[in-house]
């Protein structure tokens, strides 16, 4: 039996991963504080495979319904697009809060950190160093991404898939880099309200490119199936929103706290 539809918008079913997404994050927050707490990674490792796991089979099930099943209708994709864009905004706001910190500790150093910035005994970063690579990786991986766009919107998918493998080994350089330089970091988070909104905001960005490559390898992957073309390709189009979202906040992290705040 036949069912019209007389709507261009998409119904989903029942489905079991919010409630699994819901159980394994907060089973993966519950395990890091333990980690952090006793030392004991368990919990956080399940939650962590259960996440990944759920993350897996949720993203195969929304590929199918947009790729196999025709459910995302024109109607659909703009109302991904805006939720996307809306989703882009609050993470403005949220790394808003993070930039509202460093400013306010460093034009108004408190008198327990000596009225100074950098407060006494911290040694921050030199600026034309790794944090000046790291800048201009990303800018680079911008360029590269944005010649992936271009080249899927000409039916280009030997350049689309050049470029954006190109994309992804730069944020996994950049990621690499960055985990080399908090190894030898001078100072920790726990070293006052420098460190603390140091490794606050540039450790949440870090989260962000790592989030960024795993959604730009999807993208790939989703290529290399033959999942887009230049008319419907929405999935790419937000990895791209968000890669150059990433971008733009490292250019103000790297003026404000490693050049400017230095």
């Amino acid at each position: 039996m036949s069912i019209k539809q007389n709507h261009p918008y998409h119904l989903v079913e029942m489905s079991p991963w919010p409630l699994v997404g819901a159980v394994s994050t907060m089973m993966m927050l519950v395990g890091t504080v333990s980690f952090f707490q006793q030392m004991t990674n368990l919990i956080m490792s399940m939650g962590v495979f259960m996440t990944i796991l759920t993350m897996i089979q949720w993203w195969r099930d929304v590929i199918r319904e947009g790729t196999y099943q025709g459910m995302h209708t024109k109607m659909v994709i703009k109302g991904l697009r805006w939720g996307m864009i809306l989703f882009i905004v609050s993470e403005v706001f949220f790394f808003l809060s993070f930039f509202w910190a460093f400013f306010h500790s460093s034009l108004s150093s408190a008198v327990q950190i000596g009225t100074m910035w950098p407060p006494m005994g911290i040694y921050p970063f030199n600026p034309m160093q790794i944090p000046l690579l790291n800048t201009m990786i990303l800018l680079t991986s911008g360029v590269t991404v944005t010649w992936a766009h271009h080249s899927l919107i000409n039916n280009n998918f030997k350049e689309m898939n050049q470029s954006l493998m190109i994309t992804i080994i730069m944020g996994i350089y950049f990621s690499l880099l960055q985990m080399y330089e908090y190894i030898e970091a001078p100072f920790t988070i726990s070293d006052s309200v420098y460190g603390s909104t140091f490794f606050m905001a540039t450790g949440f960005h870090g989260i962000h490119v790592i989030i960024g490559t795993t959604f730009l390898f999807v993208s790939l992957t989703r290529q290399l199936n033959l999942h887009f073309s230049k008319t419907h390709h929405v999935g790419f189009e937000a990895a791209a929103w968000y890669w150059h979202f990433v971008d733009v906040v490292w250019l103000f992290l790297y003026i404000s706290i490693y050049w400017w705040g230095n």
